[in-house]
């Protein structure tokens, strides 16, 4: 997959073999999933279609729950989907399919107050992407910390708190303002030890006020490792 990468006149071989397999209903869930996957590495609009298209079926995806995370047992097919996506941004320049690839992220943004992203999806947007999917972020980190509640929805079984902190952590570089709000919010409802470690990103990609200001309130309810990074966080911003 990654050596397609390095060989644009074969990968472009294997694109419509890869396409048909996709739409192959009939097609074993795990190989139309390599191939939405490789389709996606590649900025092909036919992997960043199937991207959108999996985040809107959800759990009626057809290759999900093919790929289970250790630890909390939920799907992870969503987030090696993103991964795929943050990998394909040189070749979606090439090819011009940036917009498509913007469109696939939003999809799964979207989704990340329900489905488990191996706190990667944060971290793999890149800073225009981020400032296009703003509003995108805020709603869904809104929808999250009212699972978190109890307020909407049914709180999934992964450590929800985290991948909203993230989401934020995303923003932090190009609206620091919304970032503290959005890390803030969810903080205020679950300030866990992760969450918390994880809110440090904000500290760093930011030096406005708000940030300062959660930054306090990270010291004032962390523990000492979380006061630490925090501390050393504020000074070097």
């Amino acid at each position: 997959m990654y050596a397609g990468l390095d060989h644009p006149a074969r990968h472009r071989e294997r694109v419509p073999g890869l396409v048909a397999v996709l739409n192959d209903s009939a097609a074993p869930d795990r190989e139309r999933f390599l191939a939405c996957a490789a389709l996606t590495t590649w900025g092909e609009p036919a992997g960043y279609r199937a991207v959108a298209e999996a985040a809107e079926s959800g759990k009626r995806a057809p290759w999900y729950g093919i790929l289970v995370d250790r630890k909390f047992s939920v799907d992870s097919t969503f987030a090696q989907l993103a991964v795929a996506l943050g990998d394909s941004r040189d070749m979606a320049e090439e090819k011009g399919t940036l917009a498509q690839r913007e469109s696939a992220f939003r999809a799964l943004v979207r989704i990340a107050d329900t489905e488990y992203f191996e706190d990667q999806l944060g971290d793999l947007m890149d800073e225009s992407t981020a400032r296009s999917l703003l509003p995108d972020i805020s709603g869904t980190v809104d929808r999250g910390v009212g699972s978190l509640t109890g307020i909407v929805g049914v709180r999934p079984h992964f450590d929800l708190a985290t991948q909203l902190v993230d989401l934020a952590g995303a923003v932090a570089s190009v609206d620091g303002v919304l970032a503290a709000r959005l890390a803030l919010a969810v903080l205020e409802v679950e300030p866990s030890r992760r969450a918390l470690m994880h809110a440090v990103t904000v500290l760093h990609r930011s030096s406005a006020a708000e940030v300062r200001r959660l930054g306090s309130y990270m010291i004032a309810v962390g523990d000492e490792r979380v006061r630490g990074m925090a501390t050393d966080a504020l000074r070097t911003a």
